[in-house]
């Protein structure tokens, strides 16, 4: 250890409490929804790359109904807090408890379409109203 270095000591409660105090809630928010993501097991979106098969959780910001190719699509953003992705529902105009703010787990092979992650028809499943 050179003159005028620090060992690195873990951050202590003072430290963990100045942190968040000078921490945006978007900040927090994020780091939240990242360390949910990781204690479920779940792929972070920023890592999804095309074709590969996943599993990630996040929130849903947005959920719109858009025709594609003439058929309805509702489509929905998942943000996990690292990136967004959308994930899309081909042939459905509603699913009950598909709505912004819910929290979920979704499951399929990602496509990269107009440079966005997209998730078509996954399984998913909605998380409990309690952990929100």
């Amino acid at each position: 250890m050179s003159a005028g270095t620090r060992p690195e000591k873990p951050a202590g409660r003072f430290r963990r409490l100045l942190d968040r105090l000078s921490s945006s809630e978007e900040e927090l928010q994020s780091a939240e929804l990242q360390q949910d993501a990781q204690d479920a097991g779940c792929t972070r979106i920023c890592d999804c790359d095309d074709r590969q098969i996943v599993k990630v959780t996040g929130t849903l910001r947005h959920v719109t109904l858009r025709p594609r190719a003439g058929v309805p699509a509702l489509e929905a953003e998942l943000f996990d807090g690292s990136a967004a992705l959308d994930v899309v529902w081909l042939g459905r105009r509603s699913i009950a408890g598909i709505e912004p703010g819910r929290k979920l787990i979704a499951s399929g092979r990602v496509s990269l379409s107009h440079g966005r992650r997209v998730l078509f028809n996954p399984k998913y499943e909605l998380r409990p109203l309690g952990q929100e």
